[in-house]
């Protein structure tokens, strides 16, 4: 067997699958993918996602020529802002408490919409308008709000099937249950990866090795060091193979780590769903976005997050984390039927999640008592102390609508009555019959503490020499840096494809020297 290679490439989610075609079209010939788990298991984190991908663009008829659900009548029924450049910059900053590092940002936003023409033409990943997601329909007319817009047919499960052909087609080689051991320096250059293949140690040559084998979120032990030992009981979202293989692989020699350890992107999960792994049925569908909405409240009958605070993109990823501190480290989502229609069925279905419906405020918490909750009492006080304020900016603030695609303003604070921790906007009523919950608990879907890289080629940086190491690369969630304690919806998958492509080309610019 021959063991040489012109670039691996650890891992074979959506940024591994970026790099290893990158490396193809910049000249490599030999190019080896290898994934810790097995076939069925295909795609990492990128399989369990929606699809997501956020962009800069010039609105609607920038992006009309790359999707594949806009008709000539539904385009016209349609209302989609640009996204600049300092829009996308700042929402990222801005999220990460302006501590990401604007170098790492900087090459995201700039890639990000060369990386989805990309994307679309090379990879023929068949990408639609989020109109499930990212739209609601508002009087005859489908309005985007929150910056993102872009979704994949059949969401992670078309992303990784659209590079499993695109792999194939290019002749690129895949080896599954081989996980990745050692890296081999030769006079301080890569020089090849150790791997257990049917349980054998084999030593693989290559002069670039890319790392994009993701954080270490389904790690019990790593979660519990960096992130604390309340996130022992969070439930993985994703693959149960990201277990921080590729910190340790590089930290080995001489990689240095970079950016917030403390933190990872978090959501609101079913929590009746696996803890340990995602469900590569029901994949994404498990995730509860609904919030906003409605209200959440803990097992003490009391609600601990503002849900109106900003646009479900921009709070999703770290409400997780909040339900996690609470008692027992779920809580339950509510709304009346005023609000439930608008949930979207891929989440909210019958056949996705266990509801419990009842006549009355009180009748549900009586209900709730069942799934855990502990104070029916506040439950019901905190409910009618919600709708009192609601009623009291309504009645100061005729003027306000209820609009979900904007951020409407419809508050609980007024100047006769307001709550000490305010729903912001999308505050209705909760009052009216038939009254919907559903118990909701902490997903983690990737760490965002990773490796130090040069921004413009995703070569991993040296600890000891502040340089470049040559020949090592990294792409993925395994990328430091990028987002800090929060993060905006889709960006991940976005700075994906840009570092895969820098790391792909990287390694083919090493592979010709």
């Amino acid at each position: 067997m021959d063991l040489s290679f012109d670039c691996i490439v650890a891992g074979s989610g959506h940024a591994g699958s970026c790099a290893a075609l990158s490396a193809i079209d910049a000249g490599c010939k030999r190019v080896l993918v290898i994934e810790k788990g097995p076939p069925e298991w295909v795609g990492g984190n990128g399989y369990f996602t929606a699809g997501a991908h956020r962009t800069v663009h010039g609105g609607l008829q920038d992006l009309l020529p790359i999707v594949r659900n806009a008709t000539a009548e539904v385009a016209s029924t349609t209302d989609m802002d640009p996204y600049s450049a300092e829009e996308f910059t700042a929402d990222i900053m801005r999220l990460g408490n302006n501590q990401s590092d604007p170098t790492i940002v900087r090459a995201v936003v700039d890639g990000s919409r060369d990386a989805i023409g990309w994307l679309a033409e090379r990879v023929h990943i068949p990408f639609i308008f989020s109109f499930h997601r990212q739209a609601y329909l508002v009087n005859g007319r489908h309005k985007f709000w929150g910056g993102m817009v872009l979704s994949v047919e059949d969401g992670g499960k078309g992303l990784i099937a659209a590079h499993q052909q695109a792999l194939e087609k290019a002749g690129v080689t895949v080896w599954y249950d081989t996980p990745a051991v050692e890296l081999k320096l030769d006079h301080g250059h890569i020089s090849g990866v150790v791997v257990i293949r049917n349980g054998e140690r084999l030593q693989l040559s290559a002069p670039a090795v890319v790392l994009a084998c993701g954080g270490f979120e389904s790690s019990v032990d790593l979660r519990a060091k960096y992130l604390g030992s309340d996130w022992e009981r969070a439930k993985v979202r994703g693959t149960p193979y990201n277990t921080g293989d590729g910190l340790s692989l590089a930290h080995s020699i001489g990689g240095q780590l970079a950016g917030d350890f403390a933190h990872c992107h978090s959501t609101c999960w079913d929590a009746n769903a696996p803890a340990d792994r995602g469900d590569r049925v029901l994949s994404n569908q498990f995730t509860k976005s609904g919030y906003p909405l409605g209200l959440m409240l803990n097992t003490q009958g009391r609600r601990f997050v503002d849900e109106g605070q900003d646009f479900r993109n921009y709070t999703y990823a770290k409400f997780g984390r909040e339900i996690l501190r609470q008692p027992g480290g779920y809580a339950f989502q509510v709304w009346d039927a005023r609000a439930s229609g608008w949930l979207r069925m891929e989440e909210y279905g019958d056949d996705v999640v266990d509801k419990v419906s009842a006549a009355s405020v009180t009748e549900l918490a009586e209900k709730l008592q069942a799934k855990g909750l502990e104070d029916a009492d506040a439950f019901i006080e905190t409910v009618a102390a919600y709708n009192r304020t609601v009623t009291a900016f309504d009645e100061e603030h005729p003027s306000v609508k209820w609009d979900p695609a904007v951020k409407d303003g419809l508050s609980t604070q007024s100047t006769r009555e307001s709550l000490k921790l305010p729903k912001s906007n999308w505050a209705l009523p909760l009052d009216k019959p038939p009254f919907l919950a559903v118990k909701v608990a902490c997903g983690i879907t990737f760490t965002f503490g990773g490796l130090a890289i040069d921004p413009d080629t995703a070569a991993v940086i040296s600890e000891k020499t502040g340089q470049a190491i040559p020949g090592l690369f990294c792409a993925g969630e395994l990328v430091g840096g990028v987002f800090y304690g929060n993060y905006p919806g889709g960006s991940g998958l976005t700075a994906g494809a840009v570092f895969g492509r820098k790391a792909g080309r990287g390694a083919a610019r090493v592979m010709r020297s």
